[in-house]
């Protein structure tokens, strides 16, 4: 994770100090009106907005110790998404407050600053409506538990509507907590939420949850274009109505380490890849698809199914063939907590 840390004023690089003692363990950059003075930076020692725009893209969390004011008019030419922008935080030089400007819910701001506030004897200043309000954020626990939210316009308008109705939850996976306040068990409606790696809607307009469980199992021909992958992999995601963004890795074998096409895929799709010996797919337990040609040639019966269940439970998807590659799918077990 990485944070950078502003500080405009002698009493605000004190401040400044102190905040960067939270990011303990973080790539920190630390830009103090010290640094400022010394590199040249316009009147008063203040770089122009242009300068923010690089570390906007780089950082996780950005801290301001100054007043919101300065805060807002740097960060204004870059916000974009809150899909994509960083966590902004405001902390005023004598460190009394901490106010999340930016991404409290998505990017973890909220959380943060609270946590900013706590370490520097702050008072934290929340003010998105589902929080203060005590009612379940929905982008917030997606991005705290990593799953992917389907439609940002969904999540807007469940936010706004659980504030004055209960918003139906289905889910695909056990619950193993009681439901978050604002919400209630329910799988049809106007809006509702649902936790799955399907393409499944069961609301007239669902928010989908995807959560990354899912493990792509891949073999391949020799010198395979990333093209044919992508192809073979969409193909198997629309006929099992599997969401791409379900997909945590793409397991397959060490023989396949340095396919280019393969590795390329992965690359275009923010894939981690995991590579097995033979020995150890052979060693795995399971009914799975054999093939004499693919054990004369890795020394394994079958490639894809193993390699995607040495990590998972379940297997969703046996092999399926198409053009060169062989595909897999499956599923880790996982249970919805929502404390």
């Amino acid at each position: 994770m990485k944070a950078a840390v502003f500080a405009y004023s002698r009493q605000g690089c004190k401040t400044a100090r102190r905040v960067m003692t939270y990011f303990a363990g973080w790539e920190v950059r630390a830009f103090t009106m010290e640094r400022f003075e010394e590199e040249g930076f316009g009147p008063l020692g203040r770089p122009s907005q242009h300068f923010y725009g690089p570390l906007f893209q780089w950082a996780d969390t950005m801290v301001f110790v100054g007043s919101c004011g300065i805060a807002v008019r740097e960060i204004a030419p870059h916000v974009k998404s809150k899909l994509t922008d960083p966590a902004v935080i405001a902390v005023d030089e004598l460190a009394t407050f901490a106010i999340p400007l930016l991404s409290g819910h998505i990017g973890g701001g909220n959380e943060l600053a609270a946590g900013l506030a706590a370490h520097l004897g702050a008072t934290p200043v929340i003010t998105t409506a589902t929080d203060i309000n005590r009612k379940f954020s929905v982008d917030a626990w997606a991005a705290g538990q990593g799953l992917y939210l389907d439609s940002l316009d969904a999540a807007k308008r469940v936010s706004a509507r659980i504030l004055e109705e209960p918003v139906p939850l289905a889910s695909d996976y056990p619950l193993a907590s009681p439901l978050p306040g604002g919400t209630v068990k329910g799988d049809f409606g106007e809006l509702g939420i649902c936790i799955s790696c399907r393409t499944r809607k069961p609301f007239d307009e669902t928010l989908l949850l995807v959560p990354p469980l899912l493990h792509l199992g891949v073999g391949c021909r020799r010198g395979i274009s990333a093209e044919a992958i992508e192809a073979a992999f969409s193909q198997v995601c629309g006929e099992n109505g599997i969401h791409p963004k379900a997909f945590k890795e793409l397991d397959s074998i060490d023989l396949k380490a340095q396919e280019e096409g393969l590795l390329e895929f992965c690359e275009r799709r923010g894939l981690p890849a995991r590579f097995y010996s033979a020995r150890e797919l052979k060693a795995l337990a399971g009914d799975f698809t054999p093939s004499d040609r693919v054990l004369q040639v890795t020394g394994v019966d079958n490639v894809c199914e193993r390699a995607a269940m040495m990590s998972a439970e379940n297997l969703l998807v046996k092999k399926t063939a198409a053009n060169g590659v062989t595909i897999a799918v499956a599923e880790e077990h996982w249970e919805v907590r929502f404390e």
